[in-house]
């Protein structure tokens, strides 16, 4: 792995993030890291593919790892918004699989670690979305049609669970849901990357301090 490419890929996650895409400029990214603006376009292209770099790492975290011409040009990624239009959807129809047979053998916290999990792997994609969604318009609509998919799903599991006895009734049961999805998607996401104060706490830590909380006060 390159050393310099990974530390260019952490600080414009951050930046991006956290002031936007727009209100990020190649200084800022070589500030951050130490470098001339030079170094950066010796490495990239333009601000741009920077930022298809951030989005294809979030898809595939081993791209990182392979050799590239200098500097990299958006010629790696003439498709990458389709494929992640196309990851969101292969991860909403896998989150749901267990929905076709009423889940026999899922449990409510198996729903909760796996709902968890999803957030905290594409974090970074679904915060830049979300802070730059005007900037991004396609994938801004992708990425609704996902979240009320996710909302949908998680509702039906909840469904499932209080009818067979495991979750205790819920008198508003999609304002609970959303209030689930809160809870995982700031201990998952923006807690690592967006959060006021940052934090050092490990995610496996993050994530029991939320499945131990809300299986507390939703498990029969």
């Amino acid at each position: 792995m390159d050393t310099r490419i990974q530390s260019i890929l952490e600080a414009a996650t951050l930046l991006f993030l956290r002031q936007g895409y727009a209100g990020t400029q190649i200084s800022h990214i070589a500030g951050a890291i130490g470098v001339s603006v030079g170094t950066i376009y010796h490495d990239f292209a333009g601000k741009k593919e920077i930022m298809h770099f951030v989005l294809k790492c979030t898809i595939d975290p081993d791209f990182i790892n392979k050799d590239f011409e200098r500097p990299i040009t958006d010629n790696l990624f003439s498709d990458v918004e389709n494929e992640i239009a196309s990851l969101f959807e292969r991860s909403q129809n896998d989150f749901a699989k267990h929905l076709e047979d009423d889940a026999p053998g899922y449990r409510f916290e198996d729903l909760i670690s796996d709902a968890f999990d999803i957030l905290a792997r594409y974090a970074v994609g679904c915060l830049f979305i979300e802070k730059n969604q005007f900037e991004f318009p396609f994938l801004a609509e992708h990425y609704k049609t996902y979240r009320r998919k996710f909302l949908d799903t998680m509702s039906r599991y909840l469904t499932i669970f209080v009818n067979n006895g495991t979750v205790r009734t819920l008198d508003h049961l999609k304002l609970t849901t959303t209030l689930i999805i809160e809870i995982l998607t700031w201990w998952a996401m923006d807690r690592r990357y967006t959060s006021f104060e940052t934090s050092d706490i490990p995610l496996e830590l993050a994530k029991k301090i939320c499945m131990d909380n809300i299986l507390s006060a939703y498990k029969r």
